[in-house]
């Protein structure tokens, strides 16, 4: 998809995913080396285990806070998704949708979205078929 589709989320995805992912793995393997090549010197112990340490929590830290993001993101999705949808047709939105078709929905305009939603019910539609069914988008500006 484009950066039509995709708004600025597009924009921030391969700040993530191309520089800060590979730093943080270029770290986690400088120090599992520093760590091999140093264990032999009982002084040098503490400080290549505590580079090691720091590494991985680096890593953690940065996977867990943007899984974290996301999934907060899919719950604030999935809420205003299921009020548009009672906004526009008094009902609650059906239970068999699963989040990746709620997810897709999102892109659907007012005058597309009850139908779509009714589609992808009736026709189990995966994500990817939602997406390629919508005629016109409506952008999200504010994806994590």
């Amino acid at each position: 998809m484009s950066d039509q589709h995709y708004g600025n989320h597009a924009r921030y995805v391969p700040l993530f995913h191309f520089v800060t992912l590979p730093l943080i793995l270029l770290a986690i393997i400088a120090s599992v080396v520093n760590l091999v090549q140093h264990w032999a010197d009982p002084q040098m112990h503490l400080s290549v285990a505590l580079i090691f340490v720091l590494s991985l929590v680096a890593g953690l830290l940065s996977w867990f806070a943007r899984s974290f993001a996301l999934k907060a993101q899919d719950r604030a999705i999935r809420a205003e998704e299921g009020l548009r949808y009672f906004i526009l047709t008094g009902k609650r939105m059906d239970t068999r949708l699963r989040l990746g078709q709620i997810i897709a929905l999102r892109f659907a305009p007012d005058e597309e979205f009850i139908e779509l939603v009714q589609r992808a019910v009736d026709e189990k539609l995966p994500a990817k078929e939602i997406k390629r069914a919508i005629e016109k988008w409506r952008k999200d500006h504010h994806r994590v």
